[in-house]
């Protein structure tokens, strides 16, 4: 283990092609499907805080209920629309990045819509009516509410990301883990292991131990900078 731990640091020291890939991959896979949740989720998770509609609660229901959803259930039902005999198997997109991107916007996005419409629904309970007032329409109210809420949005967006860089599940299964194509860092992780090649996986580990320290940092000060403009006597 002494070894694998010093052969783990060598490769980070080194920036092993091979590692250097798999975490490349393994961000722009993760970045991309928050991006695209974020522009669903955003959105969609404010129109839910602001508006009332037939079955509001039960969408709120659904969307908490899709916030735990296992990931290699997803990656089961991507990997059926997307085989050759699904509904999209004429894309060819099984086993790429874009099946690996789809899967974790499908994890993400109601991570993003729920914690979107508490933040725009505690922002809307006390500045709503000022902004009706003002004689905002529905949108320019909740592009309001989003910019004001944006620290906080931020936050459900590091949570976001968290959630699908540590994904393995939805990801092994319809990327393949295919080396040099669709090995990101936690199908590698368990591959490696698997091989008793401890090294690789060990750095990889190491990584993503680093990139959820950057995360919650990020959150903390965040959260910080939030709280620092509501203090009294603060701008």
């Amino acid at each position: 283990m002494t070894d694998a731990v010093w052969q783990a640091f060598a490769l980070l020291g080194s920036l092993n092609a091979d590692l250097i890939e798999i975490i490349g991959l393994s961000l722009r896979v993760s970045l991309a499907a928050v991006l695209i949740a974020a522009l669903v989720g955003l959105p969609l998770g404010a129109l839910i805080a602001t508006r009332r509609f037939p079955g509001r609660g039960a969408a709120i229901v659904l969307v908490n209920t899709l916030m735990g959803l296992p990931p290699v259930v997803v990656g089961l039902m991507v990997y059926l629309w997307l085989s050759a005999s699904g509904p999209f198997g004429a894309l060819q997109l099984l086993y790429t990045p874009t099946a690996m991107i789809v899967a974790q916007t499908i994890l993400v996005a109601p991570i993003l819509i729920a914690l979107t419409r508490q933040i725009v629904a505690d922002l809307d309970a006390e500045l709503g009516q000022q902004l009706r007032i003002f004689g905002l329409t529905r949108w320019q109210q909740i592009l309001t509410l989003l910019h004001e809420g944006r620290a906080a949005l931020t936050t459900a967006l590091l949570a976001g990301f968290g959630r699908a860089i540590a994904e393995v599940g939805a990801v092994l299964i319809v990327g393949g883990n295919i080396n040099h194509v669709t090995r990101t860092m936690t199908t590698a992780i368990a591959l490696e292991t698997s091989k008793g090649e401890l090294a690789l996986a060990m750095a990889l580990g190491l990584v993503l131990i680093f990139i959820a320290g950057l995360v919650n940092a990020a959150a903390m000060a965040l959260r910080g900078g939030a709280d620092a403009q509501l203090a009294p006597g603060r701008s």
